[in-house]
C-alpha cells in the first residue's frame, strides 16, 4: 500500500478512513459502523476485509512500519548497531546532517499517514495504556535510546565533548519533536520550521561537537 493507486482498492480505503477518523476521535471513539460509513460501504463488507476494529489498527500499525523500513532503505540508515550509526553519521559534514534532518523531519511532517498516525496515539494515549505504551515507545523511548546509544560512541571516540549521551540524545530530539508538534498541520510555515530547525542543529553541533 506504500506505492500510490490513482484509485485506491476498498480495502487501502478502509484503513486510510479509519486512521482519519481515529486521529480526529481517538481508537475508542470511533465505531466500525463510522468507518464502513465514511467509506461509503455496508458494515457487512468492511468485515470482509477485516475481521474487527483492531484488525485495522493492527493492520495501520503494519502500515507505519513498512513506511519506517521504506524511509531507512532510501536514506540508507543503519539499524540499531550504534557503531553502525556511529560511522555513518560521525563524518557526516554540517550541510549532509542539514540535508539529511531535512528530508526525516518532512517525512513526519508530510506524509499523511504518519503525520496522522503520530496525532491517533497523542489522542488515544489518554484513554488506553496499551496505546500509550505504544505512543511513548515509537515516538519517545526508541528515539532518544537510539541516539543515545550513537551518541554514546561519539563521546568515546572524541568527536563530541564528554557529557551523558541520554542527555545529550534529549537535548538533541526534545526541540525536533517540539517543531513537529509545532508546525503539524502548517503546510504554509514550511520554509519557517526549517529554518528553526537548521538552527536547532547547528546550535546542538556548537555545544556539544568538539572543535
Amino acid at each position: 500500500m506504500t506505492a500510490e493507486n490513482k484509485k485506491p482498492r476498498t480495502k487501502e480505503r478502509i484503513l486510510l478512513s479509519a486512521l482519519d477518523l481515529f486521529s480526529k476521535k481517538g481508537y475508542e471513539g470511533v465505531s466500525v459502523k463510522e468507518i464502513a460509513e465514511t467509506v461509503g460501504i455496508r458494515d457487512a463488507s468492511l468485515y470482509k476485509h477485516y475481521k474487527s476494529k483492531r484488525a485495522i489498527f493492527d493492520a495501520i500499525v503494519d502500515e507505519m512500519d513498512a513506511r519506517m523500513r521504506g524511509l531507512s532503505d532510501a536514506l540508507d540508515l543503519p539499524g540499531d548497531d550504534a557503531s553502525e550509526s556511529f560511522a555513518r553519521f560521525g563524518t557526516l559534514t554540517e550541510d549532509a546532517l542539514l540535508a539529511l534532518s531535512h528530508r526525516v523531519f518532512l517525512f513526519y511532517l508530510k506524509d499523511p499517514f504518519v503525520s496522522r498516525y503520530r496525532r491517533m496515539l497523542a489522542i488515544e494515549q489518554y484513554h488506553s495504556s496499551d496505546l500509550s505504551r505504544m505512543y511513548r515507545e515509537f515516538f519517545l523511548e526508541a528515539a532518544i535510546q537510539y541516539q543515545s546509544g550513537v551518541f554514546a560512541q561519539m563521546v568515546d571516540r572524541g568527536v563530541f565533548i564528554p557529557a551523558p549521551p541520554r542527555v545529550i540524545a534529549i537535548n538533541f530530539y526534545a526541540p525536533i519533536y517540539y517543531l513537529l508538534c509545532r508546525y503539524d498541520g502548517q503546510p504554509d510555515k514550511e520554509e519557517e520550521a526549517l529554518a528553526l530547525l537548521d538552527a536547532q542543529i547547528k546550535e546542538f553541533s556548537r555545544i556539544y561537537k568538539k572543535n
